[in-house]
């Protein structure tokens, strides 16, 4: 049978404990940002053979409070070691990082209980129950025996009736949701998802964002890693996308894309083409096959009706059109330069996404 998250029953106990994120608000006060960054560099020592590696190269970043935001970038970007720094698993060389408005350095133990980290690797002790790896990570945060939630919360991640199961003997997906309830123990308001998704089933990933969504709607901040670009489109309402230990981009999700000012349209018509008139190769138009013709424009610059009425001018009739607009990915490719090129300079870079 395919594990999901799907058997989550509509009226399970919220993970975030009633009035929690307002409990936390009252005592420590509601920052503006779930995680504030500014000048955040790492390097990691050289050796005989090895120069010093600069993951992280003066970061600055800013998370919205009860967001949902994407860290975006190709492997060896740096998302790793910015969040093992927040988790306070690497130490950083030079500048801030706040975490729900303390400071990882002045205020360490506030700053970690604020976060909560699904790790991509499972990571779990196989001769431990997830009723007690939940109880020792509560432990590890400093939460009170009276104070733990452990039932609630493997319950709300459809555990409940393997909460005294050995953990090697639960399916990969059930490991994914064992990782997620670790992170949420402590109730922190912020919850950082590295990988969630890789190598799990299409059912399991969709039903994890359903559930990500309902944590973000009781005002837990998401901050997520993914290859799936598709998923951070989807889910995400802020993406920054780092490269080389740099922020290229960062901005809200529709900014982005918009940025990119692109656009297709695919007409079909009646007439077979051997050759495209003049007046479309104006338009940068492309034959594919004998009666589809591909106009990619800048809106902008050029509008469909301009396209359309010198298709009609050329004596060709039109029986279908479609639209695609450009996504993520390919403002992913061209900030990063992964299709096997360079990544684009500066200058490149800025006109590849001129306003």
């Amino acid at each position: 049978m395919q594990e999901s998250l799907t058997d989550i029953s509509p009226t399970a106990a919220p993970v975030m404990s009633p009035g929690r994120l307002d409990e936390i608000a009252e005592r420590y006060g509601a920052p503006s940002l779930a995680i504030d960054l500014r000048g955040l560099r790492k390097i990691y020592r050289g050796s005989k053979r090895q120069p010093p590696k600069e993951a992280l190269k003066g970061i600055d970043l800013e998370v919205p409070r009860g967001s949902v935001f994407g860290l975006l970038g190709p492997n060896g970007a740096g998302k790793s070691t910015l969040i093992n720094i927040l988790a306070g698993l690497v130490v950083k060389t030079e500048g801030s990082a706040r975490i729900w408005g303390f400071d990882i350095d002045q205020n360490p133990r506030r700053a970690r209980r604020s976060i909560g980290v699904v790790p991509q690797e499972l990571n779990l002790d196989a001769f431990f129950t997830p009723r007690e790896a939940c109880d020792i990570q509560a432990g590890l945060y400093g939460v009170p025996k009276r104070e733990r939630r452990t039932d609630e919360i493997l319950a709300a991640v459809g555990l409940a009736d393997k909460a005294d199961a050995y953990a090697r003997t639960l399916s990969g997906g059930m490991r994914r949701r064992l990782l997620v309830a670790k992170a949420l123990i402590h109730e922190p308001p912020v919850v950082v998802l590295d990988e969630p998704t890789a190598g799990v089933d299409v059912e399991l990933r969709r039903s994890l964002w359903g559930y990500m969504r309902r944590l973000n709607r009781q005002g837990v901040t998401v901050v997520l890693t993914t290859h799936y670009l598709e998923e951070a489109q989807a889910m995400c309402d802020r993406i920054a996308i780092i490269d080389q230990g740099e922020v290229v981009a960062c901005d809200d999700t529709e900014t982005l894309i918009r940025r990119l000012d692109e656009k297709q349209l695919t007409v079909v018509v009646a007439e077979p083409v051997d050759s495209l008139p003049p007046a479309l190769e104006w338009f940068g138009a492309q034959l594919d096959g004998a009666r589809r013709i591909v106009l990619r424009y800048r809106p902008s610059r050029a509008r469909v009706g301009d396209m359309l009425d010198a298709v009609r001018a050329a004596g060709l009739t039109i029986t279908d059109l479609a639209t695609a607009e450009a996504d993520l990915e390919e403002l992913f490719l061209r900030l990063t330069g992964t299709r096997g090129e360079p990544r684009a300079n500066d200058a490149r870079r800025d006109a590849a996404v001129a306003d």
